[in-house]
């Protein structure tokens, strides 16, 4: 049996290339060919992006949209939908990363780190999308 393929997961954001160079510095990944940022300091326009892994492998994309709604998490007036979740190797590792994503423009929704069987942070990138951090 044949089943699709997941290339990639998109993320809509009122500012596609700011939430993009967030996750680009965030994850360590770069652009698609084509999708880098304008080198002669031309207007950037562009309101879909692609970030890829090392080998090429998409990772996120990201959508332009004219509205978006902030989640209210975690209160459900304004529900989630979707989470990314990112792992790290040991406790020294998640407080570097929190503070490297708070640098690029996160803010701290939780901080679950006295838990010590899944110590994390979930976080919000500069669009309001939820994020977490943990030991995995």
């Amino acid at each position: 049996m044949e089943y699709p393929h997941l290339l990639q997961t998109a993320i809509d954001t009122t500012d596609c290339r700011g939430l993009a160079e967030f996750y680009r510095e965030l994850l360590g990944a770069r652009y698609r060919p084509g999708d880098e940022p304008p080198a002669d300091g031309s207007a950037d326009d562009a309101d879909w992006l692609v970030l890829v892994d090392d080998d090429g492998t998409r990772l996120l994309a990201f959508q332009q949209v004219e509205r978006l709604e902030r989640t209210t998490w975690p209160e459900h007036d304004v529900p989630m939908q979707m989470h990314l979740d990112l792992t790290v190797p040991d406790r020294a590792e998640l407080e570097r990363h929190r503070g490297r994503a708070e640098g690029l423009g996160a803010t701290l929704l939780l901080d679950r780190t006295a838990d010590e069987g899944e110590p994390l942070y979930v976080l919000a990138d500069p669009s309001g999308h939820p994020f977490c951090i943990f030991v995995g």
